[in-house]
């Protein structure tokens, strides 16, 4: 170890020309800047999944066999070697939802969404101007009265899986169909709405309720069933909540709550269009971060 210092030092610093520095061209700059791109989507995935305490895990085992490497511990050394392609097999079977997951987010990225130069037009939109009222309207007259709900919009990632868990419907989206179909005691108000388009595609549909242990205890199953989804897949989940009425909304794994009809507007402009990338929302009214 101390010999490959002292080599390094020699070659790179104590040169006979003195400091060394590498001949860098574009492409060499270009590569950098892919590679550190790469890196940060990878670290921002780990930090938002469960992946992050496998890294942890890594990173101790990691300094465990470069302590056995300074020490000449052989034995541990080959142990080491001879495991690394069994644990790569099993993190990918252990964490296949979140890779999943990972894969899924690189496909929604639409490189070219920016250099678009046409203007929006219908065939650009995901729903119309009359679905996300219609959505609005209903989501606030069942808060005025404490109706529970739950209602899923879809965006790129289609959500079939989800709807074979629900009663199809195939019913353009009203405010009265809405308000109806969580009506209390009636067939269809148990479990969530999924929305493609402007058309509802099932009712009654079971969604995943996320394991994030900072949720607070306020809130019910309906609200983690929204935060679930919302972390497995692009689409916005409204809540209805059946205790206080107050509306919030499920994206990208955070949950606002308590927000206006003019918020949840503003929400459903962001999603209505196919080329608009997903941003980091500003609404701070009410707001709670899981």
């Amino acid at each position: 170890m101390k010999d490959w210092i002292i080599s390094f030092f020699n070659r790179y610093i104590n040169g006979v020309n003195g400091m060394y520095f590498p001949d860098i061209q574009i492409k060499d700059i270009i590569e950098i800047l892919i590679i550190t791109v790469i890196v940060y989507e990878i670290m921002l995935w780990i930090k938002n999944t469960k992946a992050w305490m496998l890294l942890r895990g890594i990173i101790v085992l990691g300094v465990f066999i470069f302590a056995a490497w300074i020490f000449q511990m052989h034995t541990i050394l080959f142990l080491a070697g001879q495991c690394i392609s069994v644990l790569a097999t099993a993190a990918v079977v252990v964490f296949q939802p979140e890779l999943r997951r990972a894969l899924e987010k690189l496909g929604e990225k639409n490189l070219f969404s920016n250099i678009n130069l046409f203007d929006r037009n219908k065939d650009n939109q995901r729903f119309s101007d009359e679905t996300a009222e219609g959505i609005v309207h209903a989501c606030f007259e069942m808060g005025s009265v404490c109706t529970g709900a739950l209602i899923v919009v879809e965006q790129a990632i289609q959500l079939t899986e989800y709807e074979m868990t629900g009663i199809e419907l195939d019913c353009r989206v009203s405010p009265q169909v809405l308000i109806n179909i969580f009506e209390h005691n009636t067939p269809l108000h148990d479990g969530a709405v999924i929305i493609r388009g402007d058309r509802i595609t099932s009712a009654t549909c079971y969604l995943p309720l996320s394991d994030n242990m900072s949720i607070s205890k306020d809130l019910g199953t309906r609200h983690r069933a929204a935060l679930g989804m919302s972390e497995v897949c692009d689409a916005l989940v409204i809540v209805v909540s059946e205790e206080t009425g107050l509306v919030s909304v499920a994206m990208g794994g955070a949950l606002t709550r308590g927000i206006s009809a003019e918020e949840l507007r503003k929400w459903l402009s962001r999603i209505q269009y196919r080329n608009s990338e997903p941003k980091k929302f500003a609404i701070r009214k009410g707001w709670r971060r899981s």
